[in-house]
């Protein structure tokens, strides 16, 4: 079967984000769009020729039609081996875990993660190294180059692959093998964590749960380990069949978008525990009974407590987190004499950092949480990691967190996102901040006196490249902070996320509501940005 090489010119606007290249689902269905983005990684990534490629999805509108071009032009480009995901399906941490068990030379997600899904929404591709983690600046560049450069594409022209049946096949001279999306996922949960004792949690008629799949790819994996594996009663994974559009919803897993998982935690017969996941399954929130763990408190959590899991008993090397992320993980990793690391948002920045040994856990304030056994944020794995102090803690979720705020204090801590904002407005924001940054040190706003102001830039411990102009810092004395930056995850317009956190050393003062704690800080934060001037926002569209 010989390739058909096809004619293309390239297209504007295929540099891929922090996760990838996100676009409307209309623009991916444009003739050649997406197979020039595919025969770019192919261009690039040499090593695929021979090797083997791992694909999936999260299931939304369009993720079988494009696995099925992938497949087709992997065996144009001499793939030897796919390894695809039934029904399309994998999650972006399954992916990782993947291609780190049969060693791949490299893998194609596709999501757009949390975003909506649908005909009318978004749509996402992205290639994770052999490693296991999203491809590095250095590769992504090297494959938006090849997008402006490209004047042809390699394909097969061949019927579909069946890709709902466990089995191995051929494509030309390429083997296209399509596994369990779960199985190998599931084994290494229960490497990790101790599954008699959650199990006897489920088992002790003391303690209620629900798992909220919100309609995406977490679905089939929280059944078979929560409910299967593990014997939660049957209906603990709600909205768990994938659905293209979410069932309409927002895959996002916070308090707005999960509000039905909310309302079961909260009142006097709330839920113990409750927990959901997003539309590629790498996010998660963890609520208690009436409480809400920020992210930023979790990872802190799970890094003062890892060593009562199997797969951590030893201990931790050290944790990571992203620069908006509150300085909560800081104190933990001090207290245990270990090194941490703060680095711009993105998970591919955790990637060196975990291969060079030098951290176990790391953690974004966006929902999301990992370590060091794949490369992706990881959200039922966080959920089960809960679970599991949970079982030996023998506490609730609101205990087990007051706790380690007597010890370490509490980080304070919210985001405020302006979602689809005028661009240049929102650039201009920006802009201004910058120029305001050197004058601002030594200013007092209210009782809040800055000590420092800057536009964040990281240069990598491991391999020395800079990354800057990753966000605006203003810190105060004292310990409080307010960070704004533009998100790269939208399709349309841009995000603004402010984030805000101070840090409580008082037990007694431990427990007033956030936004009222915060409002001092809320009000220097609006003003100083001049955000309702210049955006035309006097609210944020989500508060978390």
């Amino acid at each position: 079967m010989e390739p058909t090489v096809i004619a293309t010119t390239p297209f504007e606007g295929q540099r891929p984000g922090t996760s990838g290249l996100r676009k409307k689902v209309r623009t991916f269905q444009q003739a050649h769009y997406l197979e020039n983005f595919v025969q770019a990684i192919f261009d690039t990534q040499t090593e695929l020729a021979g090797g083997t490629l791992v694909v999936g999805g999260d299931g939304r509108y369009y993720n079988r039609e494009a696995i099925q071009v992938i497949l087709r032009m992997a065996a144009a480009n001499g793939v030897a081996r796919v390894l695809v995901g039934r029904g399309g399906i994998l999650s972006t941490p399954a992916v990782s875990c993947v291609i780190r068990k049969y060693k791949t030379q490299g893998g194609i997600v596709l999501s757009a993660s949390h975003n909506p899904g649908g005909p009318e929404e978004d749509f996402g591709i992205k290639f994770n190294v052999a490693a296991g983690g999203p491809a590095s600046e250095s590769v992504t560049e090297a494959i938006f180059a090849r997008t402006q450069s490209i004047d042809h594409y390699r394909t097969l022209d061949c019927p579909n692959t069946n890709l709902d049946m466990v089995g191995t096949g051929a494509i030309g001279a390429m083997q296209v093998e399509v596994i369990d999306p779960v199985a190998d996922y599931a084994a290494l949960m229960e490497d990790l964590f101790d599954f008699n004792a959650i199990r006897a949690l489920f088992n002790s008629g003391l303690f209620s749960m629900r798992f909220d799949a919100m309609h995406a790819v977490t679905g089939p994996y929280a059944t078979e380990i929560l409910e299967n594996r593990l014997g939660a009663l049957p209906g603990t994974v709600m909205n768990g069949v994938p659905l293209e559009d979410f069932g309409g919803g927002h895959p996002d897993p916070n308090l707005a978008h999960a509000h039905d998982l909310v309302a079961l935690c909260e009142g006097p017969h709330a839920l113990d525990f409750g927990a959901a996941s997003d539309g590629d399954g790498d996010r998660n929130m963890i609520l208690g009974k009436n409480f809400f763990v920020t992210p930023s408190d979790s990872l802190a959590v799970l890094a003062a407590n890892a060593h009562l899991t199997p797969g951590y008993h030893s201990g931790i090397r050290g944790i990571a987190r992203s620069m908006p992320t509150s300085q909560a993980a800081d104190r933990v990793a001090e207290a245990l004499g270990v090194e941490c690391f703060e680095t711009p948002t993105g998970w591919k920045f955790f990637g060196n950092l975990l291969d060079a040994g030098r951290i176990t856990l790391c953690g974004e304030e966006s929902f999301g949480t990992g370590s060091d056994h794949v490369r992706e944020k990881d959200g039922l794995w966080a959920v089960l990691f809960w679970l599991n102090l949970l079982a030996v803690r023998q506490q609730s979720v609101a205990e087990i967190v007051s706790e380690h705020w007597r010890h370490y204090g509490r980080n304070y801590y919210t985001r405020h996102d302006y979602e689809a904002v005028d661009a240049k407005a929102a650039g201009a924001l920006v802009d201004h901040l910058r120029i305001m940054l050197p004058a601002l040190p030594g200013q007092r706003f209210g009782d809040y006196t800055v000590a420092y102001a800057d536009d964040f830039a990281y240069t990598d411990p491991i391999d020395g490249s800079v990354s800057a102009n990753q966000g605006i810092r203003i810190g105060f004395e004292g310990g409080s902070r307010i960070v704004l930056r533009l998100s790269g995850t939208g399709t349309e317009g841009a995000t603004l996320r402010v984030y805000l956190e101070f840090y409580e050393p008082d037990p007694t003062r431990h427990h007033q509501d956030t936004q009222e704690a915060m409002a001092p800080l809320i009000l220097i934060a609006r003003e100083l940005a001049q955000i309702e001037a210049r955006t035309g926002r006097a609210e944020p569209t989500v508060i978390t």
